[in-house]
């Protein structure tokens, strides 16, 4: 019942004032696919409105027309039309981690940065957690690959995604999409935009998505699955004067979905021995129960199943004044996010790998640019950035069931400032010298009082800090022939360090992470545009590169913790075409390579170490092993494209068109964790009268049903871990009208 109101009230908001103005705004009849139609796509990825092609660097474009047409619902699903980008939900939850060209972290705390920035309406997002609500009512995506600092609010390794919501507008529009699909499925998403007096825009958009539930449990038949997530925007311009805008936003998410349950990859005795499990072969089976102590500390009920309750509210100020040869703008953010999250990671009804997450997270930041207005050989930004953080939070497990729940709690406090500088000057009509600038010093303080089990009495609060004082920035020549843009650059980008808290011997910090990155590349538009070719090589030479390790606690024995591993490597590249050889026809392909080794990295060598000492410890004996020259755990090729075709019969305008992506296995140096690769593919037909304001459509995704493992994990300590699988193929419907 709360799904249909739901529904109600976002039709309500679309519908209210919009009946009497029906027919006034025609649906194009393609999407708004300017990526794919080699047509100008205008960006702030720079912070200045200009052409994707003249920007001097690897990025990559995603109109919000595509996101329902490419099955973007999420911010992770990004992954399968960029390439040489993968997201990772971490074990199944609503953790993502990030990866571009390789670099990226794998950990399932939440109180780390992020080492991609992710930005929505250029406020940064330091925690990914916070940026699992819906995708709704986007006017694009942008994803820059490679270090960034001289223009961002952050600094980060791995590169930007920039999220670019709708704009309020001048002249009255609104519109309504609803899609229902396969296992009960549906989504609906509605804006009303315009101006309210003169002087005065503002825009309001909802989306809810219900249902989709795939998974059963194999002893009960319950389902798994279902979407519950409800999300409003509310965007509001005023001209102050002439020269002085000032733009509000409010957002509001709240996402109670199921989580995704685990299969089992081999047969699996639990802990008393009572029951072996056999290896599951059905796609869709899974297993799970809620034990009455984590339902307690959960709040949540013994029948509850796996999943999240969080809910986000983010608040923005932004102004721009032209102050003639410059203009400031100024932004002002806060953000705020509760977590609360049960996942089984065992995926039986025992209690063998069970977890709750928790975090509450305050974000408050500001940022003042100044940037040069004049038409002069020389473009100059200037800028600085505050922000504070406070990250709440914890987990409690049950594992194999033995003994009472333990829970690792902490207290988070962060404070960054930031200054940068991003210059472009013409040397002579074509060539450019860009020169770029950050200094950065951050501040992470983090208190717990350890792990422990809640019969044991509470510990003394252990303090940990670590700071960062670094400089990064660019150096890069860009020339300009026309219709060809050639670059290179030289950049070093810094990631900031921070706390593995997993356990409270894991806590003390580990370092930051630092890229030289080296990067060439070309943007070309040839036959009059009819093929627009893209392409990029890099070089990264990688220090203190983060990544999951172990270390021993002489009575506690084995324990994971993020470590730093002291020199590697990774270079690659990307290629991207779009070619539209006819009128309505167009063809998109895209191919990305890297690859990477440790060049120094000794390690503890787990299966060693244990066999050295005591099956119950102590643990004295520390045995490590030289990983130099192992490749780096990360997908080779990534593969992907899309074909699209517009057409007219009679007085229909035809769409049809498919996506498809394909990844290679990601190497780990242990095989029971090696994932393998898969292709995904979607296809889309809709239709609609040539200049009407309507369309119907039918869609498919995962096309060919591939059975496609997301992660693997060891956590119930079996031979064979537990995998968590991708939903199977859906199919459904949506329409879609303006006003």
């Amino acid at each position: 019942m709360k799904s249909l109101y739901g529904s109600a009230a976002l039709a309500a908001i679309a519908l209210s004032s919009a009946t009497a103005a029906w027919g006034q705004a025609p649906i194009v009849g393609a999407a708004d696919a300017g990526a794919e139609t080699g047509s100008d796509i205008v960006v702030t990825a720079q912070r200045r409105s200009e052409n994707s092609q003249d920007v001097g660097a690897s990025l990559a474009v995603i109109s919000g027309s595509e996101l329902d047409e490419k099955a973007i619902s999420v911010v992770n699903d990004i992954e399968n039309v960029i390439p040489n980008l993968e997201v990772d939900s971490q074990f199944g939850s609503g953790q993502p981690q990030f990866r571009i060209r390789g670099i990226g972290a794998r950990e399932y705390s939440g109180n780390n940065a992020s080492t991609v920035g992710i930005y929505v309406n250029e406020v940064a997002h330091p925690y990914t957690i916070t940026t699992q609500g819906a995708l709704f009512d986007v006017a694009r995506i942008e994803v820059l690959r490679g270090p960034q600092g001289t223009l961002y609010g952050r600094n980060t390794t791995g590169g930007a995604v920039n999220i670019v919501p709708n704009a309020p507008t001048s002249e009255f529009a609104a519109g309504l999409t609803a899609e229902y699909g396969k296992f009960d499925q549906f989504k609906v998403e509605g804006y009303v935009s315009g101006e309210l007096t003169p002087g005065v825009r503002g825009r309001i958009a909802a989306i809810t998505e219900q249902g989709g539930a795939w998974q059963y449990h194999r002893d009960t038949g319950q389902k798994l699955g279902d979407s519950d997530k409800t999300a409003v925007r509310g965007l509001l311009d005023v001209d102050v004067s002439d020269r002085v805008t000032v733009g509000l936003s409010a957002t509001y998410t709240r996402d109670k979905s199921d989580g995704l349950g685990f299969r089992l990859r081999g047969p699996y005795r639990v802990a008393n021995g009572s029951v072996t499990y056999p290896t599951d072969t059905e796609w869709r089976i899974t297993g799970w129960e809620l034990s009455p102590a984590l339902a307690a500390v959960s709040g949540r009920s013994v029948g509850d199943k796996p999943g999240r309750d969080n809910e986000g509210f983010d608040l923005s100020a932004r102004v721009n004044a032209d102050l003639g040869a410059v203009t400031l703008t100024s932004i002002t953010a806060y953000q705020s996010f509760d977590r609360s999250e049960y996942n089984d990671w065992d995926g039986t009804r025992f209690f063998e790998s069970d977890v709750f997450f928790y975090n509450d997270i305050k974000v408050f930041s500001q940022e003042l640019r100044l940037a040069s207005n004049n038409s002069g050989p020389l473009e100059w930004l200037v800028g600085a950035h505050y922000a504070r953080e406070k990250n709440d939070g914890g987990f409690y497990t049950q594992f194999r069931g033995i003994g009472p729940l333990v829970n690792t709690p902490y207290e988070q406090d962060v404070e960054a400032v930031g200054i940068f500088t991003h210059n472009r000057l013409a040397i002579t009509d074509g060539l450019k010298l860009v020169v770029g600038l950050r200094y950065e010093y951050e501040k992470r303080e983090l208190a717990t009082s350890g792990t422990r089990q809640l019969s044991v009495p509470v510990g003394p609060v252990l303090n940990y800090a670590t700071d960062l004082s670094e400089v990064s920035g660019k150096i890069g020549l860009e020339y300009d022939a026309g219709d060809l843009l050639l670059y290179a650059n030289v950049a070093r980008g810094v990631k900031s360090g921070g706390f593995t808290t997993y356990n409270q011997t894991s806590a003390t910090p580990f370092k930051p992470e630092i890229v030289i990155a080296y990067e060439a590349g070309f943007k070309a538009d040839i036959f009059d545009r009819l093929l627009r070719l893209n392409g990029a090589l890099f070089y990264y030479d990688y220090k203190d590169q983060q990544v999951q390790g172990l270390e021993y606690d002489r009575l506690l024995g084995r324990l994971g913790k993020i470590t730093n591993v002291p020199e590697s490597h990774i270079w690659g590249g990307e290629l991207e075409l779009v070619l539209t050889p006819v009128e309505g026809l167009s063809i998109g392909q895209y191919v990305g390579y890297k690859t990477g080794k440790y060049d120094r990295y000794d390690a503890i060598d787990g299966t060693a170490t244990d066999a050295a000492n005591p099956v119950d410890g102590p643990w004295d004996v520390i045995i490590t092993n030289d990983r130099s020259n192992e490749p780096l755990q990360f997908p080779e090729f990534t593969y992907g494209g899309s074909a699209s075709y517009d057409f007219a019969i009679g007085g229909a305008a035809i769409r049809a068109e498919t996506n498809y992506y394909r990844r290679d296995a990601i190497y780990s140096a242990t095989a029971t964790s090696v994932l393998p690769g898969y292709w995904l593919a979607n296809a889309n037909l809709s239709v609609g009268p040539k200049d009407g304001n309507w369309r119907v459509g039918a869609w498919v995704r995962n096309l060919f049903d591939a059975k496609i493992e997301e992660t693997r994990n060891g956590f119930n300590s079996s031979s064979r871990p537990t995998m968590s699988p991708h939903q199977p193929r859906t199919y459904g419907a949506r329409l879609s009208v303006q006003f």
